[in-house]
């Protein structure tokens, strides 16, 4: 195992640290995917691939990996070049555009894996997961819940999130969040702290984007990279109906 890896070891042998090193994995959006790239990054992943239009704003600063003097650039080009100074032979591949209909097949062809951080302000991200399940590509997705973290695996073969929309409502990352409190309340593990933080989200008079915290995007980045490592190494993972759930509150 290279200098680099070897505080991995015993948690990753060297086979495991050879296959991970040249998957190719691919991040639609860089907000919350800026931290879990670097965190995949540094378990070894040296082939990311990620596409974002944004630039960096000042209210991303308190949970995406980004600093002030980031602020107006590109995020890709902004976290291109943080994830190069951690290792500078890693193959990092940006493009600084937003994924539309058009050209989400021709992004997300060639790679194993994919995340998919993208803003529910449109039916992209369903796109993205459906054109991903056609290439035999397994979609992660992750969830800021502020105190907790909240990932669900999209297989090629699994049903889709489509299935717990609402009638005559768009898709968004609330339907996610209401749908994994209603299964842990079914179970007999209620999570009150998020059912009480989504009703004072949709009590909110201003259209807002749903709170977030930096404790959930590290949070968030772990399970992603725990994930990727597991789907990598062939190990099994939770496909959604199921999920992952972490939080640092006691229910």
């Amino acid at each position: 195992m290279q200098e680099r890896y070897q505080r991995n070891r015993i948690y990753i042998d060297d086979k495991e640290q050879e296959i991970v090193k040249d998957y190719p994995i691919i991040l639609a959006g860089s907000g919350i995917g800026s931290v879990i790239a670097e965190c995949a990054l540094r378990l070894g992943f040296e082939n990311i691939t990620i596409i974002d239009g944004d630039k960096v704003e000042r209210s991303n600063l308190n949970r995406q990996n980004y600093t002030e003097d980031d602020i107006s650039s590109s995020k890709v080009e902004a976290i291109k070049s943080r994830l190069k100074a951690i290792n500078n032979e890693a193959n990092i591949k940006v493009y600084n555009s937003f994924i539309t209909e058009a050209n989400v097949e021709e992004f997300v062809k060639g790679h194993k894996v994919a995340i998919n951080a993208l803003d529910f302000t449109s039916d992209i991200p369903l796109q993205f997961d459906k054109v991903c399940q056609e290439n035999n590509i397994p979609v992660i997705h992750p969830y800021n819940l502020g105190w907790g973290g909240l990932v669900t695996v999209i297989a090629p073969n699994s049903i889709g999130l489509s299935v717990i929309a609402k009638p005559d409502e768009k898709f968004n990352e609330v339907n996610m969040v209401e749908y994994m409190s209603s299964y842990m309340r079914f179970w007999g593990n209620p999570q009150d702290w998020i059912d009480e933080i989504i009703e004072k989200y949709k009590s909110e008079k201003e259209s807002l984007p749903p709170p977030q915290l930096s404790i959930a995007s590290w949070k968030v980045a772990a399970m992603c990279t725990h994930i990727l490592f597991n789907i990598a190494t062939g190990k099994p993972v939770k496909k959604f109906p199921e999920f992952y759930l972490s939080t640092i509150l006691n229910s």
